[in-house]
């Protein structure tokens, strides 16, 4: 019997296009779902404005300070925790380094302003921190069988609907998230290019880096 892929193997079998085609429809979709829903629930879909305050100094202190946290974190799993409990199986490096600086940039900000729209902006206003930040937790399914990466993914989605509540205003959460996803997505980024080498090579399926390793435990 033919052995059932993971989602690392799938991934690594795309094709930089594939990878980048998947990633903004998963979030076209994701759009589309907080459209409907504020059509839904909300008197006039505009309502959601109600929660996009321009206030810069509370954004960059609230959203900034959230996010550095939430970095300083994450560098003290990854420096403590052994790599078999806390490693996503090569997802996310297969993902940024298909991605150039600039496009992590653009898709950080994209996801950022999507999910906070829906998870923030429709879901825990329409029906609290619990039920959004659960099904915030969920759409990273990949991370079930990671333990303590779930776990991390469940707290920060907490953290995130706490930081909205004491805010009211969802630049705050979209603000920290970009930044989050920037900067881990650079991390991973660079992390990568210097394990292959400096080079990744194309293959038919897609791209790896140089040594040739397709472990997606890795």
């Amino acid at each position: 019997m033919r052995r059932k892929q993971s989602q690392a193997e799938k991934i690594r079998q795309l094709s930089d296009h594939e990878l980048i085609i998947n990633l903004y429809v998963t979030q076209l979709l994701l759009a589309a779902v907080t459209v409907i829903l504020a059509f839904l629930f909300f008197d006039y879909p505009g309502d959601i404005g109600e929660w996009i305050r321009w206030r810069p100094l509370a954004i960059v202190m609230y959203g900034g300070g959230f996010a550095l946290l939430v970095l300083l974190l994450d560098w003290f799993l990854t420096v403590t925790v052994p790599d078999e409990l806390y490693s996503d199986g090569g997802v996310n490096e297969r993902i940024f380094s298909a991605l150039s600086v600039p496009h992590i940039f653009v898709a950080a900000l994209v996801i950022a302003v999507v999910e906070e729209c829906l998870f923030r902006g429709v879901l825990q206003v329409q029906f609290g921190i619990v039920f959004a930040s659960a099904l915030f937790a969920v759409l990273h399914i990949r991370y079930l069988r990671k333990v303590v990466l779930f776990f991390v993914t469940v707290v920060l989605s907490f953290m995130l609907g706490w930081l909205f509540l004491v805010t009211h205003n969802l630049l705050a959460t979209i603000f920290a998230h970009f930044v989050i996803d920037f900067v881990l997505g650079v991390t991973v980024h660079f992390h990568a290019q210097k394990k292959g080498g400096g080079k990744v090579e194309s293959t038919e399926n897609g791209r790896i880096p140089s040594d040739g390793n397709t472990d997606p435990d890795r």
